[in-house]
């Protein structure tokens, strides 16, 4: 556990992506099997264990810690896995002579039975110093928090490939040596869900041991190509609209539809399988190959607010009601494979008349074509982005070159996002709470209302990013001085008509919802600006808000601003 766990600490504390792929491929080079396998498995989310709950361990702690000075701790440290490591008084009497690595921790709490699991938790607590005690935590509770996406640790594991240098053999003996060619990232996806933790044969192939992993596994999930965000003071005075397509941006999911060989399998942007929650999808769906499209509700012949697919999303089962409720459907807006046959390396304008044709043959209530939108130049397009015929349903706009293959990444040039500006409104904070990581001696998440008619604030969102360190400092100064009451972890901030700060918060749209107690959520939210200048009383209200949100159900005029 300590090279594991020195790994997450480094990277918790390195804010530098270019440090953080040379931080995993020198563990990952380091390391022996099974250990790297199963981090890779770690930070990539491979790992889960369902018997290890945050609740267990903080039952743990509170029967050899006071639980008032445990609740005081975590209170001011703000993280469950650092307060525990820090605070554990271990057990001398009973420490074991060595540390556990991490593949014992893995395979010890894959067999466990759930009355085990506490005990295992609590003697590698004795175990360990605290900063392998932090990393078990961690790990366990599945919350490594470390700055690493799981495509940036596919990137660094694509860049364990030894140097090596093609020399001939030398006169009167000796053996050529080999070089082996760099590996891509792309390459590691193509073949990452045919290999399984602790990904053995992947590293074998990667280091010259052994064959590349078959990527042809019927079902499999390619790697996805994505836009960037364009640059409309630069990229339109460069760019010629002919060479371009557009299509609606649409809000739901980006998903990958596969159907090879009687293997049906949807997939998520990165990789994850989301099959079992959308069966009604997966059993409606008839063509032969896999698409690339978005996941939204479909109802009455139109696309459903964002927040109606949220009732599907994040479910391990779905039942019967809730899929008629919620009917699902894929708007499809590319084609990847079809009838055996990798359509990547073609251009655009060809892959397009496939899914045409596709799609025109096996369309139905679960399979619909993503139009191609009309224009003739960027004004006009402009027009059309900031008030679409679609209404909500879109967020803006994609452009793709009519001659691009279908890249993995996301390569500058080919496709561009094109956005709709988002709505902002003015609030005032009413909560706030520590972060994580780099951010746990911080209050860096807050919870901001509007003003009801009663003169009172009622919470419309929460945001915890979109401020720079200096903003957050001052935020979090704030928060300390005029902190009026606490819940725990919580603190509850000054804010009244004639005294709070504002915030300007961005997001992408409301939706209504009857679990929240102002009745909507938000999507995307972020702060914009902090608004020193502005007094409290000035902040939006929930009326305003509520016009907002008919507005955009209404498919009317787009407000952009409520302050």
């Amino acid at each position: 556990m300590r090279a594991f766990a020195e790994l997450l600490d480094r990277l918790s504390l390195t804010g530098s992506r270019n440090a953080k792929l040379v931080l995993l491929r020198d563990y990952l080079r380091a390391t022996p099997d099974p250990d790297r396998g199963w981090a890779l498995a770690a930070l990539t989310g491979g790992l889960s264990f369902s018997a290890a709950k945050p609740a267990m361990i903080r039952k743990a702690v509170e029967a050899r810690v006071d639980p008032v000075l445990f609740g005081w701790s975590y209170d001011y440290v703000g993280d469950l896995a650092e307060t525990v490591a820090l605070i554990w008084p271990g057990d001398p009497d009973h420490r074991p002579n060595r540390e556990p690595e991490l593949g014992e921790v893995v395979d010890a709490l894959s067999t466990a039975k759930r009355g085990e699991v506490q005990g295992l938790i609590e003697g590698w607590l004795d175990a360990l110093a605290p900063k392998g005690r932090w990393a078990l935590l961690k790990l366990v509770t599945g919350g490594l928090r470390v700055g690493m996406s799981a495509r940036l640790a596919k990137t660094a594991t694509a860049m364990i490939r030894p140097e090596t240098v093609s020399e001939p053999p030398e006169p009167g003996g000796g053996e050529a040596v080999t070089a082996l060619a760099p590996v891509d990232v792309s390459e590691i996806e193509e073949v990452w869900h045919a290999v399984d933790p602790p990904y053995g044969d992947l590293f074998a192939w990667l280091e010259g041991r052994g064959e590349r992993p078959s990527p042809d596994a019927p079902g499999r999930f390619r790697p996805v190509m994505l836009a960037v965000a364009i640059d409309e003071a630069v990229d339109f005075a460069r760019l010629d609209p002919a060479d371009y397509a557009a299509e609606w941006k649409w809000d739901g999911i980006r998903v990958q539809a596969v159907r090879e060989q009687g293997v049906t399998k949807l997939y998520s942007r990165t990789g994850d399988e989301i099959s079992a929650t959308f069966p009604d999808v997966m059993n409606a769906l008839a063509f032969e190959g896999a698409i690339d499209g978005e996941l939204l509700v479909w109802r009455e012949g139109a696309v459903a607010p964002f927040g109606d697919l949220q009732q599907r999303l994040n479910r391990k089962t779905v039942d019967a009601k809730t899929m008629a409720a919620y009917p699902a459907a894929i708007v499809a807006y590319d084609a990847l494979s079809l009838d055996g046959e990798d359509l990547r390396g073609l251009p655009l304008r060809e892959r397009r008349a496939r899914l045409e044709a596709m799609v025109a043959e096996h369309a139905g209530e679960r399979l619909h074509l993503s139009p191609v939108v009309d224009y003739d130049s960027w004004e006009g397009l402009g027009v059309l982005r900031a008030d679409p015929p679609v209404g909500a349903a879109a967020e803006g706009l994609m452009l793709k070159r009519w001659d691009s293959a279908y890249v993995a990444g996301r390569p500058k040039g080919p496709w561009f996002k094109w956005k709709r500006d988002p709505h902002t409104i003015d609030c005032v904070m009413m909560y706030a709470q520590r972060g994580h990581g780099k951010r746990s001696s911080f209050y860096s998440d807050f919870t901001f209302g509007v003003w009801t008619p009663e003169g009172t604030l009622t919470p419309v969102g929460k945001a915890y990013f979109g401020f720079t360190d200096d903003e957050l400092k001052q935020l979090d100064k704030f928060v300390r001085d005029h902190t009026v009451d606490r819940f725990g972890p919580v603190r509850s901030v000054r804010a009244e008509r004639d005294f709070g700060v504002v915030l300007e918060i961005a997001f992408e749209g409301l939706n209504r919802s009857p679990r929240h107690k102002s009745g909507i959520a938000m999507r995307f939210p972020r702060i914009s600006r902090i608004r020193w200048d502005k007094p409290a009383r000035e902040a939006a209200t929930i009326a305003e808000v509520m016009d907002l949100l008919d507005a955009i159900e209404g498919g009317g005029g787009r407000i952009t601003r409520l302050s």
